[in-house]
């Protein structure tokens, strides 16, 4: 821990829904897949990233968020990374600790430090791992419990660490096939009593278990692989998705959720979305 808990530092992310406060994002301004490291970039690859495509998409989801309350912070980008435009694998945050990710893939090496300057920068707390791999976007939290992927970037040595840094917290892995690379990718919560999930990939037992405390609103493999699971949920039944996941919004919406749909089709190309794109530090 680098800086004292004090107020000016403030730091609470107890849900996947609450308001959302203060979030950082990063400008895809150097945005490419350079090394196909998902399933999905490896369909894109040929085709790669119109930059100035997803720098327009950027701009309306930050100012949108913007509208809705959120003071956005960000992450000043480099050419040395062109997956920062993640931030939700860079770091994470449970409670009133922030944590800075081990990132496990190459490309992305080097992310963590950029994002530790801008912290100190911001005077937010942070804290670090002693050991093992793990990225922000295997780590889901609902109140007391956080539930964590058990993925090629996030080891279990990691989740012990992480159980042992957060006593008061019931810290769960839960495994999944990797392929689809993080756990935000096949299941994610929106609300107390509300989650989506892919469940082809994840075992049957654990979709059960899952099913035992959440309304499981199923997405479908096509929507699956244009991140129909990567919503971002701002707060008060306010979630962001894309308009190409028509099932997905129509089921949120039938579950009372207010749908904000913006065109994030050039981003989701390098295998993430709305959630993926932002790493919240304030929620209410």
């Amino acid at each position: 821990m680098t800086l004292p808990k004090d107020e000016t530092s403030q730091i609470e992310v107890s849900t996947e829904y609450g308001t959302l406060r203060r979030v950082i994002l990063c400008p895809p301004r150097y945005m490419a897949i350079e090394e196909a490291i998902n399933e999905v970039q490896k369909q894109y690859e040929d085709e790669n990233i119109d930059r100035e495509r997803a720098m327009d998409q950027y701009r309306a989801f930050r100012d949108t968020l913007c509208a809705h309350g959120a003071e956005v912070i960000e992450l000043e980008p480099s050419e040395e990374f062109p997956e920062q435009v993640f931030t939700r694998d860079i770091g994470f945050a449970v409670g009133d600790e922030l944590f800075i990710s081990r990132m496990a893939s190459e490309i992305r090496q080097g992310e963590e430090e950029a994002l530790e300057n801008l912290l100190r920068e911001k005077g937010i707390r942070y804290r670090k791992l002693d050991g093992g791999r793990i990225e922000g976007g295997d780590v889901i939290v609902d109140r007391d419990i956080v539930y964590v992927g058990v993925s090629d970037r996030t080891s279990r040595d990691a989740i012990r660490m992480l159980s042992e840094e957060l006593p008061e917290h019931e810290i769960i892995p839960v495994e999944f096939d990797g392929k689809y690379l993080h756990l935000d990718c096949v299941f994610n919560i929106l609300s107390p009593e509300t989650a989506l999930i892919f469940p082809e990939a994840l075992n049957p037992e654990t979709v059960e278990k899952l099913g035992g405390k959440y309304n499981l609103i199923d997405v479908n493999a096509d929507e699956q692989f244009t991140m129909g699971t990567n919503v971002l949920s701002i707060g008060a039944g306010k979630l962001f998705s894309l308009p190409v996941n028509p099932e997905v919004n129509r089921a949120m919406r039938e579950h009372g959720y207010e749908v904000i749909e913006i065109d994030f089709t050039e981003i989701i190309k390098s295998g993430g979305s709305f959630r993926c794109c932002s790493m919240p530090v304030e929620r209410s």
